[in-house]
C-alpha cells in the first residue's frame, strides 16, 4: 500500500513503470510474495491494439507456474510447425515441454490475464501517470510525476523502447533500425489462410497473417520497394499488393479497423541495473520481430527478477543475488538479438539464387537432430539455460501433481525421495513420482539451483536459502 497521499511524498516498496506484460507479471509475483508494489502506467486506459501474437513454450511454462497457461491455451490456436522461409519449417512437436507448440493469442489477452492476477494479489495500478524525473541515493529512489513525488525502495523500468527510466539513468541504447516502414493492420478476410499462422518472405517483401479469434486478423508486412516514414498512412491497396506478392493471394482483405506503420530496432542497454533501479523487457532490449520473441523475452526477464527482488526485500536472499539478474538475463537478451537478427536478414535476401541456396542449406541442416534441437530450443526458449542453472523439466510428483503446479506458490521446490526433517516458508518439499537417488532444488523461476545426493540436500539448502529457512518443521 502507498503511504497517506496527503503527505508531500508517498512511498511504495517497489515502483514499476510500465503496465505491459513484463511489468504486470513482475508486479503480480512481488505482490503474491508479500511485497508492496505500485504499477505506474502513462496510458489512461487499456487497448486491444497489439503487436505481439506468439507465446512460446518456455513462456507458457512460466505462465503455467502462475496458473495462467491453460486458460490462454484454451482460447488460442496452436502452431506445431513454424515456417521460416518458403518451405523450411521447424517442428515444435518434439520440444521437451508440456507445451510443444507456439500459441497464437493476442498480447492483450496475455495482459488481461496478468492484470487480473496482479490486482487480485493487491497490486495498485495508477494510470495516466507519466514519469518526469528520477533520482536515487543509497537508500531509496525518488520519482517525479509532474508535481507529484513518489519514493520507492526499488524501481523497475518496464516502459518500453522509449523508456523514460532508462533515459533518466543516463544509459545509452546502442543499436540501429533493422527494418523501416513495417505495416500493421487489423483486417477482415473473405478467404482466410488454412494455416493458423501464415508467414512467408520473398526477398523484397514479407507478410504474416495471424487470427485474433474473433473474425479479425492481424497482418504484419514489409515492402522493400516502398520505404517511407512512419507517419505515412497505410492503404488497403498497398497491403493487398504486398500480401499477394508474398503469399500469392491477399486472402480477400475486405476492410480494416486499424492501420499503422512503424520501424523495428535492434538495441540493448549495456546494463540492466543501476543501483536500486532495474530495466526489463523492451526498456532493456529490442530486436527484430522475426521469431516472435519480444514479449516472451520480457516476460522471462520479469520471472527472473521477481523472486530475487522479493527475497532481497524480505531479507532472506544470499549475498549478491540481485546482481545475478543482469548476469543471467543480459546474455539472453544478446542471444535473442543475434538469433532474431539472423532470421530477418535471411528472410530479406534479395537474390533468387541466394534464396535457393539458403533454402537448400536450411533443409539439409534441419535434417540433423542437434541442429533442430538448437534451433527450436532457442526460438521457443526451452533450450536457453543459465550458467550452472539449467531449465527444470516439469516432472510428475508423488501423489499427483507436477513441479510447475508446485511452483505456483512462488517458492523454491526441493524434489527429494526422502523426507526432510524441517523447512521454512520459502521452501516446498515434494517427492518425485519416479524412483531416483538424488535430490533437486528448483528456483521459483523454474531453473535448477542444485542437484545432488539426498545426503547433501540440507547443506545445499543452507547455501541457497540460509539456515533460518529450514529450521521450522512443516508438512505438505
Amino acid at each position: 500500500m502507498l503511504a497517506n497521499e496527503s503527505e508531500a511524498a508517498v512511498h511504495t516498496t517497489v515502483a514499476i513503470i510500465g503496465a505491459g506484460p513484463t511489468g504486470l507479471l513482475l508486479a503480480g509475483d512481488l505482490a503474491r510474495a508479500g511485497v508492496p508494489v505500485t504499477l505506474f502506467e502513462r496510458r489512461s486506459g487499456t487497448s486491444n491494439l497489439t503487436r505481439a501474437f506468439g507465446v512460446h513454450a518456455r513462456t507458457l511454462e512460466l505462465l503455467d507456474a502462475r496458473g495462467l497457461a491453460d486458460g490462454l491455451v484454451a482460447g488460442g490456436a496452436r502452431v506445431e510447425r513454424l515456417r521460416l522461409f518458403d518451405r523450411i519449417r521447424l517442428d515444435l512437436t518434439r520440444l521437451p515441454s508440456r507445451y510443444p507448440f507456439l500459441l497464437i493469442t493476442p498480447q492483450y489477452r496475455v495482459e488481461d490475464a496478468l492484470t487480473r492476477r496482479a490486482v487480485e494479489a493487491g497490486v495498485r495500478i495508477e494510470r495516466d501517470a507519466r514519469l518526469t524525473g528520477l533520482r536515487q541515493d543509497g537508500e531509496r529512489v525518488t520519482l517525479e510525476f509532474g508535481e507529484r513525488t513518489v519514493t520507492a525502495d526499488y524501481v523497475v523500468g518496464t516502459d518500453g523502447v522509449h523508456s523514460t527510466v532508462r533515459e533518466a539513468l543516463g544509459l545509452p541504447f546502442p543499436g540501429k533500425a533493422v527494418l523501416t516502414s513495417i505495416m500493421l493492420a487489423d483486417v477482415r478476410l473473405s478467404d482466410p489462410p488454412e494455416d493458423v499462422l501464415a508467414v512467408n518472405a520473398v526477398g523484397d517483401a514479407f507478410a504474416m497473417v495471424a487470427p485474433f479469434g474473433d473474425g479479425w486478423y492481424r497482418i504484419f508486412s514489409w515492402d522493400r520497394r516502398h520505404q517511407v516514414s512512419d507517419d505515412v498512412p497505410v492503404t488497403l491497396d498497398e497491403l493487398r499488393e504486398v500480401t499477394r506478392r508474398v503469399h500469392g493471394t491477399d486472402f480477400g482483405i475486405t476492410e480494416a479497423r486499424w492501420l499503422s506503420r512503424f520501424h523495428s530496432d535492434e538495441r540493448q542497454a549495456p546494463r540492466y541495473r543501476v543501483g536500486r533501479v532495474f530495466l526489463a523487457g523492451d526498456a532493456a532490449h529490442v530486436h527484430s520481430p522475426a521469431g516472435g520473441q519480444g514479449m516472451n523475452t520480457g516476460l522471462q526477464d520479469a520471472a527472473n527478477l521477481s523472486w530475487k527482488l522479493a527475497a532481497t526485500i524480505l531479507g532472506w536472499a544470499p549475498a549478491g543475488l540481485l546482481d545475478t539478474y543482469e548476469t543471467e538475463r543480459h546474455p539472453v537478451g544478446r542471444l535473442v538479438l543475434r538469433s532474431s537478427g539472423a532470421l530477418i536478414r535471411m528472410a530479406m535476401i534479395r537474390s533468387a539464387v541466394a534464396r535457393g541456396l539458403r533454402n537448400a542449406a536450411g533443409s539439409v541442416l534441419l535434417a540433423l537432430p542437434p541442429v533442430v534441437r538448437r534451433a527450436t530450443g532457442t526460438i521457443s526458449g526451452v533450450g536457453i539455460d543459465y550458467p550452472g542453472a539449467p531449465r527444470a523439466a516439469d516432472v510428475a510428483l508423488r501423489g499427483g501433481g507436477r513441479l510447475y503446479e508446485a511452483l505456483r506458490e512462488g517458492r523454491h521446490v526441493l524434489i527429494t525421495p526422502q523426507p526432510l526433517s524441517g523447512y521454512g516458508r520459502h521452501l516446498i518439499v515434494a517427492a518425485p513420482a519416479a524412483d531416483t537417488d538424488e535430490a533437486v532444488l528448483v528456483r521459483p523461476d523454474g531453473y535448477v539451483a542444485w542437484r545432488g545426493p539426498v545426503s547433501s540436500a540440507a547443506t545445499a539448502l543452507t547455501g541457497f536459502l540460509g539456515p533460518e529457512q529450514i529450521s521450522h518443521p512443516a508438512t505438505r
